[in-house]
């Protein structure tokens, strides 16, 4: 999982990313609103860690310019204690959470599993369920029941980014910036090829989920009906 750390304070900065990092999350840190909202703007974080108050540009604008831009990115907020007003403008801004300062590294944690939960689950192992398979995003394997499979990293990274979107149907330009990155060259017959890859996959194990296409609109993982 990517997060960005938006954040002033250099040794704060650090010391949660560290932390992060040792929960095996991917963490890039930026030290001020303008560059938090350029990184931010790529789409390619899982979350964002977002401190309200920012040299240049402070928090909440870079938030109302994410949401403005179509950037749906869980966003939770690190404000001071006494910023109540700030709070609820972020919430109402389109922030998914907010996180007083001072805060402790289980309640931080918890906040990231809990905005970034939907259908799919982010289990404390490490592990993403969904309804009979569980993706080890680590290991790069794929269980269901008693078989698995290895599969490739693009593979993994693939059906992680699904895994923890699905309720949500995504574009191919979506997949190609998260899982190939916003500047490379992949294209849809690029998408398309690993679909399949995975496709086969899931039905070599006997499993129930399927990835489900709406031409021109994009891919869901779902269940078949019993």
């Amino acid at each position: 999982m990517k997060l960005l750390i938006v954040e002033d304070e250099k040794r704060l900065a650090e010391a949660v990313a560290q932390i992060l990092k040792r929960n095996k999350f991917d963490v890039d840190i930026c030290m001020n609103g303008e560059d938090g909202l350029d990184n931010a703007m790529t789409g390619v974080y899982d979350v964002i860690l977002l401190d309200i108050l920012l040299p240049g540009m402070d928090g909440l604008s870079v938030l109302k310019e994410l949401r403005a831009a179509d950037i749906h990115t869980p966003i939770i907020l690190l404000t001071a204690l006494g910023e109540v007003s700030d709070r609820v403008r972020g919430l109402d801004l389109g922030a998914d959470d907010y996180l007083p300062k001072p805060f402790k590294t289980e309640e931080l944690i918890a906040r990231i599993k809990a905005v970034t939960r939907r259908r799919g689950e982010f289990r404390t192992d490490g592990m993403l369920a969904f309804e009979d398979i569980e993706l080890n995003p680590l290991a790069f394997t794929l269980r269901c029941g008693e078989k698995s499979y290895a599969l490739t990293q693009k593979e993994s990274h693939l059906l992680e980014y699904l895994l923890e979107n699905t309720n949500i149907r995504l574009s191919s330009n979506a997949i190609i910036e998260k899982v190939w990155g916003y500047d490379s060259d992949a294209e849809d017959g690029n998408v398309q090829a690993y679909i399949t890859f995975l496709r086969k996959k899931l039905a070599g194990l006997g499993s129930k989920v399927r990835i489900d296409n709406l031409r021109g609109v994009g891919y869901m993982l779902m269940a078949e009906e019993a």
